[in-house]
């Protein structure tokens, strides 16, 4: 079993819905990344997500885009990403890592030799946003070889005819898109994401994990109860922004982690449970 499989097996048995935080590889820095994973893991993450910086990140917020761009001026490569994550496994063998990114610094590296060499790092899971089901032959061969996920995205369009194509080939859990927009939009429509979500899950028995328009602890709690799986990026990628050059840049992440942890097992607990709580 894999490790994303484990991870929200262990969750579901725990009766709480994983934290996926997304933070953008190589911002602050490169060197600062390693320890901002270990601080996400501290504040409660159960599985990280970590965005390979492109140049056109098309499906992203100015937010994520502007990180992008930090961590291209610092420097950051595809390969200095594995490089992170390969210093990442020899501490934390548990910990999920899916990476999030564009397919063109794929293809320019190979589909190939890239997901064997995420493989050989430790990386669990490619979402490659602006990879169509109907192209990504390559890539999927690829990821079956070396035993990577391919995890793509539903968004709230999606054809019934296209959820089912996109269910069979799915691996790790399916990521469902909250809105219509980018990320960091602001328009959350709980409601609608809940009808979303269970029409998902007449179609697959893969996790379903919610992204895009989850903002803090209050949106988070919103989803929790209806998702196996809440992700966090342009909050988090904002703080990043916004305290990069602080000292306790790692520990303000890890407290933003632990405020959304908290809340979303409140709001999965129950009422009954809150009730009887001392």
């Amino acid at each position: 079993m894999s490790r994303i499989a484990e991870t929200f097996q262990r969750c579901r048995a725990a009766g709480r819905t994983a934290l996926v935080p997304y933070i953008t590889a190589g911002d602050p820095s490169p060197e600062a990344t390693l320890e901002l994973m270990r601080a996400a893991v501290a504040g409660g993450a159960d599985v990280l997500e970590l965005g390979v910086p492109f140049s056109d990140p098309m499906a992203d917020g100015p937010v994520i885009q502007a990180a992008c761009l930090r961590a291209l001026e610092a420097g950051t490569t595809p390969a200095k990403v594995l490089e992170i994550v390969a210093a990442f496994r020899t501490e934390d063998t548990t910990t999920p890592v899916v990476l999030m990114g564009y397919a063109n610094p794929l293809e320019a590296a190979g589909y190939e030799a890239f997901i064997r060499a995420a493989a050989e790092a430790g990386v669990d899971g490619l979402l490659t946003v602006d990879l169509p089901l109907e192209e990504a032959g390559e890539a999927a061969a690829a990821a079956r070889e070396h035993g990577v996920d391919l995890i793509y995205l539903v968004a709230p369009n999606t054809t019934p005819e296209r959820l089912d194509a996109i269910c069979a080939a799915a691996g790790g859990f399916i990521y469902v898109v909250a809105l219509k927009g980018v990320t960091g939009a602001a328009n959350l429509d709980a409601e609608a994401v809940r009808r979303h979500v269970e029409a998902i899950r007449g179609a697959t028995d893969l996790p379903l994990a919610i992204g895009f328009g989850v903002r803090d602890p209050a949106s988070a709690a919103l989803l929790a109860p209806v998702a196996d799986g809440v992700v966090v990026g342009s909050a988090l990628v904002q703080l990043i922004g916004d305290h990069g050059g602080a000292p306790d840049l790692a520990d303000r992440l890890r407290d933003a982690l632990g405020a959304l942890r908290q809340a979303m097992d409140h709001a999965r607990s129950g009422p009954r449970e809150r009730e009887e709580a001392p």
